[in-house]
């Protein structure tokens, strides 16, 4: 069986975990959470990234530092995972979902400027699949209406819009290392800071609303209690995991990128035909090799699509529900004006297997089924 995710794992975890418990400093932010923030402020170019139990964590993080309050309004797509709602939900606001476009997946940038009101407080753009959305467009919106602007970047780590990285536009940028991302801690995720004056409320808030963290860099001579917060930050342990993938960043993203492409290069002749579409990538995009879908002409066709790789060995998985269409989301938030890709292009996509250390010869093999289930007729 092939499955459609296996955790990274680069062989020197156990090792860096081990060294953690040597230390006997296992609670968080010792040395190893101190370099993951310094290889993610180098390779993002972020003023400030902290460390997260996870993406959803650095999301309510981020609607705490922008002051979401009840009655707010926040923009978003539907076509995103529960957290990206989730975070705003819990402090409040209304959630006002709008439409797709049909080639990324990503929110209509075009549909933004239409959906705010005088209560609008933030626009969460989300990079589905790790390929940008038009964030020249976003922040000019944002700009305009002085909204702050919160990139849900869970599955966008190296990739850049324009040669700069994902979840750095915003006044705030999220990362993923859930074990299905490109680098996993098990559960974790990381918050991007691209303004100084919210590097010292975002250490307080996520370190139980304390200001333990200018204690441990000699500011104050004792720590206590200063402003509301919660505990955010993940165990050494976690962080330990953590850096034996980010020491092997470029290495890991080649292997994605080069299997991303060698999905895309053998199943291109079925999109030639009509038969099914593949990702596309924008201009100026480049993307992380996070994952690769294909898109059936309906619903139908893709359940038996999935169907056939199953028996043949293969598991493949679609992807999200549109929110606006769960129970929560029409109860927290709306969709604005009309629904036209969102629900119709989410039932089309398949997503394939795509891991570090997938071997080429299987993305052969699989790519080999897919054109089998198509071109045989089988559907």
């Amino acid at each position: 069986m092939i499955n459609f995710n296996v955790p990274p794992f680069t062989g020197k975890e156990f090792d860096y975990m081990k060294e953690a418990v040597e230390r006997q400093k296992i609670c968080g932010d010792g040395i190893f959470t101190k370099k993951c923030h310094e290889w993610l402020e180098k390779n993002t170019g972020t003023k400030k990234c902290l460390l997260t139990t996870s993406c959803t964590h650095a999301l309510e993080l981020s609607a705490l530092l922008c002051e979401i309050k009840e009655g707010d309004e926040v923009i978003m797509p539907s076509y995103t995972f529960v957290s990206t709602a989730d975070a705003f939900v819990l402090r409040g606001a209304t959630i006002v979902f709008v439409d797709i476009r049909p080639d990324t997946m990503n929110i209509d940038e075009n549909l933004i400027e239409a959906a705010i009101t005088e209560k609008t407080k933030a626009i969460v753009p989300v990079h589905y699949a790790g390929v940008a959305c038009e964030m020249d467009k976003i922040m000019e919106i944002a700009n305009k209406y002085h909204l702050y602007v919160v990139e849900d970047a869970a599955q966008g780590i190296m990739s850049t819009y324009k040669g700069k990285p994902l979840g750095t536009f915003g006044e705030f940028g999220s990362f993923s290392f859930h074990e299905t991302k490109n680098y996993s801690m098990g559960e974790g995720g990381a918050l991007l800071i691209r303004d100084a004056k919210y590097i010292e409320p975002a250490e307080i808030i996520r370190e139980k609303g304390t200001d333990r963290s200018k204690f441990f860099r000699g500011q104050v001579d004792k720590y206590t209690w200063v402003n509301f917060g919660s505990s955010y930050l993940p165990s050494e342990l976690n962080a330990a995991y953590l850096y034996a993938q980010l020491e092997m960043a470029e290495e890991i993203n080649q292997d994605r990128v080069a299997i991303w492409n060698r999905y895309f290069e053998n199943l291109k002749i079925l999109a030639d035909k009509g038969m099914i579409e593949l990702p596309v990538v924008p201009e100026g995009c480049v993307h992380n090799g996070h994952m690769f879908y294909i898109k059936a002409k309906d619903i139908h066709e893709r359940t038996k699509l999935i169907d056939y790789l199953k028996e043949n060995g293969i598991l493949s998985v679609f992807h999200y529900i549109p929110l606006h269409s769960a129970t929560a989301g029409m109860k927290f938030g709306r969709f604005h004006g009309t629904d036209q890709y969102t629900t119709k292009e989410s039932e089309r996509l398949t997503r394939l297997p795509l891991y570090f250390g997938l071997s080429l010869d299987q993305v052969d093999f699989i790519s080999n089924k897919v054109k089998e289930f198509y071109e045989t007729g089988i559907q």
